[in-house]
């Protein structure tokens, strides 16, 4: 045989529903190569043959030439004897073995497909389901490895000819593309009235929906991960309504610009936020609108910002075509539930809300809502983990044991771990939900079956009235609780892979710490298995404990309290006796409910009629301060004490200073204070996380004076800063020392 070799790979990774298998198929017969490529549980595996040189020439190109979407988290070659092979072919999938196999997320259409679409001389033309190997469903129809349409939810759907000879022709893009159909073979769009009755199918139903959003009626959608809520975006009577049905009075709706163009009219667009919106995620980008955007107040009202997104399915392309204007596309749910996937259900839920349902026959295999991305400091921060993200996995620098960990109450996200591999869920929610904690418990079933993983023991919150809490105790395994504040920071070390000893600055708006107070403004040194809180905002009294984080005047009152004692207080005198008394006043050292406080003092906001809205609403005041002043905020002892801010502050408002101006004072004093604590710590690596730092002014200002000083500054980027990210920094604090 002279030169000739067989080789085998083995390969681990995001290498299926991606191309791969014809990748492999074309290189090899352009090689010369005989052999076969096949999936398998854990990925794919393939052998080669032919002349070494030739074989040499394949293995350079199997890395550099790889699909896009396409990544090897391992690749292992060995030598095999020589078999005299002729041909090369693609196999059927292997199912046996530990399923290792990696998942891609559900991707937004790509231009070939595009094109097909409103071309109207191809089979697809004005299809809503069209999609290939480089587009379309993937995570919301999967439900078992290896990726194959059997293992999917359109299994139900038969292939016609024409589809099933471009499923079996390795020179088609459409090659062993499991969710492949046509308008014969594959799902179909159906208009249902509010109580569910079908009344026209197809392009018919389409139109029947485009005619309801010019009218300016609400119509629910079953779109790729879940229902949407859809609304004309410039008509404020239509989004009112909607506001109105939802019981959503002020959090802001993302919206769905018709195309790359209008986005860039009516927003102010960088070019790594365009990356962002025309990525094969596709996420919601938070963007700063401009005055003149032709999108109604009740959108995002009190907001500089809008979230946009670009259309991502061939059915969201056709609506946009046909309609040409903006349009509220929210999650199909009520309140924090999960958005809804089932037609059925979904009448039943969103009945009262929607005028029209524009339903499909292909099963959604579980609920994955929109992305949300905010652009900090040049980088992409994930501020919801869900479509286009989940569920690649994130990869740590050692091994960790087989874990599951629960999460937090809010913001809820799970995550299981084995080897170097975390998998982060989607976005889940609010717990205290019934339908969210049903969630829960199906997305950790979930999560072990797909990827196979028992958990050896599970990892939750300090807080013992948790729900999340509650599941780690019931469940039977070894259970650890790792604080809420120190799981902020392990998520950012475990993201970035840095080496400690770290300083922590962990905001936000809750937290329960070991002394039994409510913790959120926290400095912690991590350095291996050791923890230590150096420094901390002074705590003062929440009267009413839960109620005072729906009404920031209540926080207001208690930090005042604090400050000057009940003889200058001018909070009810109910109030006062639960601040006297301490009677359901617990402490809290939260950097939130400061914002909260402040929010309150400068008249900025009277409400949390959503988790950090009155936060929000000062940093939206921020206006350029010519002086650049910020107030004193000393470190004495172990406490940041804001008392000497406080009084500036209030000073300075009633001598008659612009809200604005002392908004901007405000911020500029945290990051003087988090520049301080840092000064004193004198250790290089520091970490930001925690809900706070989604403030794109405080982040990047803290970011920015932290780099002047010589600090190497870390934040989220691949999980969300906010609860959304406990899990990861669960899961890594079963690392053991890691410095």
């Amino acid at each position: 045989m002279g030169d000739r070799q067989r080789l085998r790979y083995r390969i681990q990774g995001t290498v299926q529903g991606v191309g791969f298998r014809p990748f492999v198929y074309h290189l090899a017969r352009q090689n010369g190569l005989a052999g076969w490529v096949s999936n398998t549980s854990a990925g794919a595996e393939l052998e080669v043959e032919g002349d070494h040189r030739a074989l040499m020439e394949f293995d350079g190109r199997l890395e550099s030439d790889k699909p896009a979407h396409c990544f090897y988290a391992g690749l292992e070659r060995l030598e095999l004897p020589v078999e005299g092979a002729s041909d090369f072919s693609i196999r059927n999938s292997l199912d046996s073995g530990p399923r290792r196999a990696l998942i891609l997320p559900d991707l937004a259409t790509c231009p070939e497909c595009l094109r097909e679409i409103f071309d109207t001389r191809n089979p697809r033309y004005r299809y809503p389901f069209t999609n290939c190997t480089h587009c379309g469903p993937r995570y919301s129809i999967i439900e078992a490895v290896p990726y194959d349409r059997y293992n999917t939810t359109m299994r139900g759907f038969p292939l016609c000819l024409r589809c099933f000879e471009e499923y079996h022709d390795p020179r088609d893009r459409r090659f062993h593309a499991q969710p492949v159909a046509c308008p014969d073979c594959g799902p179909q769009l159906a208009w249902w009235s509010p109580q569910g009755t079908a009344l026209c199918k197809s392009e018919d139903a389409l139109q029947a929906a485009l005619q309801a959003l010019r009218d300016g009626r609400i119509v629910a959608m079953k779109g790729l991960g879940g229902f949407q809520l859809l609304a004309d975006a410039r008509r404020q009577d239509a989004v009112e309504l909607l506001r109105a049905r939802k019981h959503r009075e002020a959090k802001p709706f993302a919206v769905m610009m018709p195309c790359l163009d209008a986005a860039e009219r009516w927003c102010s667009i960088s070019p790594a936020e365009r990356d962002l919106l025309t990525s094969p995620a596709a996420p919601i980008v938070l963007l700063a609108h401009r005055a003149e955007a032709l999108i109604a107040p009740a959108v995002a009202p009190h907001n500089p910002y809008l979230g946009v997104m670009l259309p991502y399915t061939p059915l969201h392309h056709l609506l946009m075509a046909g309609l040409g204007f903006p349009i509220v596309a929210t999650s199909g749910n009520l309140g924090e539930e999960p958005i809804l996937i089932d037609e059925i259900e979904a009448v039943q839920k969103l009945g009262p809300i929607a005028d029209g349902f524009l339903v499909h026959d292909r099963p959604i295999a579980r609920p994955v809502d929109d992305s949300v991305v905010r652009l900090i400091a040049g980088k992409p921060t994930v501020l919801r983990r869900a479509r286009g993200y989940v569920p690649l996995p994130v990869r740590v620098n050692h091994d960790l044991p087989p874990s599951l960990a629960v999460g937090g109450q809010m913001k809820n996200t799970v995550a299981i771990a084995s080897g170097r591999e975390v998998f982060l869920s989607q976005y889940i929610g609010d717990l205290t939900n019934t339908a969210s904690y049903e969630r829960f418990t199906a997305t950790i079933g979930d999560l072990q079956r797909l990827h196979q993983i028992t958990p050896e023991h599970v990892i939750c919150d300090l807080h013992p009235d948790y729900l999340s809490t509650r599941y780690a105790e019931s469940s039977g395994l070894p259970r650890e609780s790792v604080q809420h504040h120190l799981a902020h920071v392990l998520s950012v070390i475990a993201e970035h892979g840095i080496r400690e000893p770290v300083l922590g600055i962990s905001w936000d708006g809750t937290g329960f710490g070991p002394d039994h107070t409510i913790w959120g403004g926290e400095f912690l040194l991590v350095n291996g298995a050791a923890c230590h809180r150096i420094a901390h905002l002074r705590p003062f009294p929440l009267p009413g404990g839960d109620h005072a984080v729906r009404d920031p005047q209540r926080v207001a009152q208690g930090l005042l309290y604090a400050l000057r004692g009940p003889a200058q207080s001018d909070a009810p005198q109910p109030i006062l006796r639960m601040l006297a008394t301490g009677f359901n006043s617990p402490l809290t050292s939260s950097a939130g409910r400061l914002f909260d406080a402040v929010a309150s003092l400068l008249q900025l906001a009277t409400c949390n009629s959503f988790e950090g809205q009155a936060a929000m609403q000062l940093e939206f005041a921020i206006e350029d301060d010519p002086e650049a002043r910020h107030y004193p905020f000393p470190l004495t002892g172990d406490q940041l004490d804001w008392g000497p801010l406080i009084e500036a502050l209030l000073a300075e408002r009633d001598s008659g200073v612009p809200s604005g101006i002392l908004a901007t004072r405000f911020h500029r004093t945290l990051v003087e204070a988090i520049l301080a604590v840092a000064r004193h710590a004198a250790i290089p690596r520091v970490a930001l996380t925690g809900g706070c730092f989604q403030n794109k002014w405080l982040a990047e200002h803290t970011i920015e004076r932290l780099r002047e000083e010589g600090f190497s500054v870390y934040w989220q980027q691949q999980v969300p800063p906010n609860d959304g990210g406990l899990a990861l920094g669960q899961i890594w604090s079963t690392s053991g020392p890691r410095s």
